[in-house]
């Protein structure tokens, strides 16, 4: 394991004033660094994946969020299916991943022959293809979940893509339900300015995360813990998430919400 790696994840632990929380310790946090680490060298990944790695520093961010094994999780609104390929070696045999994946991106091309043939290898990951606007998960079946760089979609409509207005109140409320009391739910977005959200979203991909942490308080989340691990002062917060010059060193946010147990 790298010894900084071990040293960020203790740091990101004192940051989050959460060491003891619900049962979590700083020796649980190494723990699933140690996990994360070997699952991010699994020499199944693609390089495709490995080329992300360096932005979404993975093993420190399931770290923060206290992912462990025997856990069931959602990985919403998968994409690629990054996420849950790691996830699924950190969960092991004893859990389980779940993919969400928007119907309207999953269709025939090669976008859907990599995840189907992602899902095929990864032991453990099962794929779930829902509608955009009607998601509609199980009642109680996760104890942890994962939104990476996505959320702000929920405000998004394409008629290109057959993306409806969708109603993201009614989304976390359903993943709300879907979460076993003490459930954590990760967010990662790339920070946006003030302003109206559904514009913001048009304009330039990112969201405020004053909005993020107001859609989820509303829904009965707990604001557990936040970290600058993904931050970047350098991001201009006026420029597509797209644009050349800062495409996939984007300044992003990360949150960890808990359901609380009672």
């Amino acid at each position: 394991m790298k010894v900084f790696a071990v040293l960020a994840a203790v740091s990101l632990v004192a940051l989050s004033a959460c060491t003891t929380v619900e049962g979590e310790t700083a020796a649980s946090h190494v723990a699933t660094l140690e996990l994360a680490d070997t699952a991010v060298a699994n020499p199944a990944r693609t390089a495709e994946a490995r080329a992300l790695d360096d932005s979404r520093k993975p093993a420190e961010t399931l770290a923060f969020l206290g992912l462990q094994p025997g856990m069931d999780v959602a990985d919403l609104l998968t994409g690629s299916g990054y996420w849950a390929q790691i996830m699924a070696k950190v969960v092991g045999p004893t859990g389980s991943v779940t993919a969400w994946e928007p119907a309207q991106f999953y269709k025939e091309g090669p976008e859907k022959a990599k995840l189907d043939a992602l899902i095929a290898a990864s032991p453990g990951v099962t794929l779930a293809s829902y509608p955009f606007d009607r998601f509609a998960p199980p009642a109680a079946a996760y104890d942890f979940a994962l939104v990476n760089l996505s959320y702000h979609d929920l405000y998004w409509e394409s008629e290109k893509y057959g993306i409806p207005r969708t109603d993201p109140a009614a989304y976390v409320r359903n993943l709300y339900a879907a979460m076993r009391p003490g459930g954590v739910v990760g967010v990662i977005d790339h920070v946006g300015p003030a302003g109206d959200t559904r514009a913001v979203v048009e304009k330039l991909h990112r969201i405020d995360p004053a909005t993020v942490r107001a859609d989820f308080l509303a829904a009965g989340f707990k604001l557990e813990a936040q970290s600058d691990l993904l931050a970047n002062a350098a991001d201009d917060h006026t420029k597509n998430v797209f644009d050349p010059a800062i495409r996939g060193k984007t300044d992003r946010f990360l949150y960890k919400f808990r359901k609380p147990r009672r």
